[in-house]
């Protein structure tokens, strides 16, 4: 049976851990806070993504979150991120299926868009949702639009707020462990499934 697929970006498709940890850091550092080791960063990450920045940064305003990322984003010495192996050749067979494929990401449409054609995924995704901090409006907007049959959509995601967003719009929800949460806060939102590699989530969207 044709499924729905709607990906998270970061963390899923784009291999994005240590950039995120990067950019994280010198945010901090800007306003005077010690930087955070990759495990912590892992076990503190939340969507959306204010929440993390205010457990360090109470008074940190979104607005000003969001300029100072960008900023850093386009930066020359901003490590680059490349795809998780595998992800891009199941993205293509999906497509090949006739499966419905889009993204809705927090990431910004001037790193997205040109990572979707490094990735050699350009005309692959018929919905491409960019700079949402709340996803659930977004994923939400494209049930609505494409009639999409919510028992047979999926919300791929690495995250809280991914399994979330699924559950309050009444889909199914895949979290993958490759991305930034740990296996055991994103097991502590109850997904319908959990993936611990791109051999495991094909399994699941091929035989679920």
């Amino acid at each position: 049976m044709i499924k729905n697929i709607i990906f998270d970006w970061s963390g899923v498709v784009k291999d994005a851990v240590g950039a995120q940890l990067w950019k994280v850091n010198k945010i901090f550092e800007k306003y005077g806070v010690k930087e955070i080791s990759l495990e912590e960063f892992k076990e503190n990450f939340k969507l959306p993504y204010m929440i993390l920045y205010n457990m360090y940064l109470p008074d940190l305003k979104k607005e000003d979150q969001d300029i100072f990322y960008k900023e850093l984003s386009l930066r020359e010495d901003c490590p680059h991120s490349i795809s998780f192996p595998g992800i891009t050749d199941l993205i293509k067979r999906l497509k090949e299926e006739g499966y419905y494929l889009a993204v809705v990401s927090s990431d910004l449409p001037e790193t997205l868009l040109p990572e979707i054609k490094e990735y050699n995924l350009e005309n692959i995704f018929e919905d491409i949702i960019n700079n949402t901090h709340d996803k659930t409006e977004a994923v939400n907007n494209l049930i609505i639009k494409n009639k999409l049959d919510k028992n047979n959509t999926y919300f791929i995601g690495d995250s809280n707020h991914e399994v979330e967003v699924a559950k309050s719009t009444g889909i199914k929800s895949i979290a993958v462990t490759w991305g930034f949460a740990t296996e055991k806060n994103l097991r502590l939102e109850n997904p319908d499934f959990v993936a611990h590699d791109v051999k495991e989530l094909e399994e699941i969207l091929f035989t679920e």
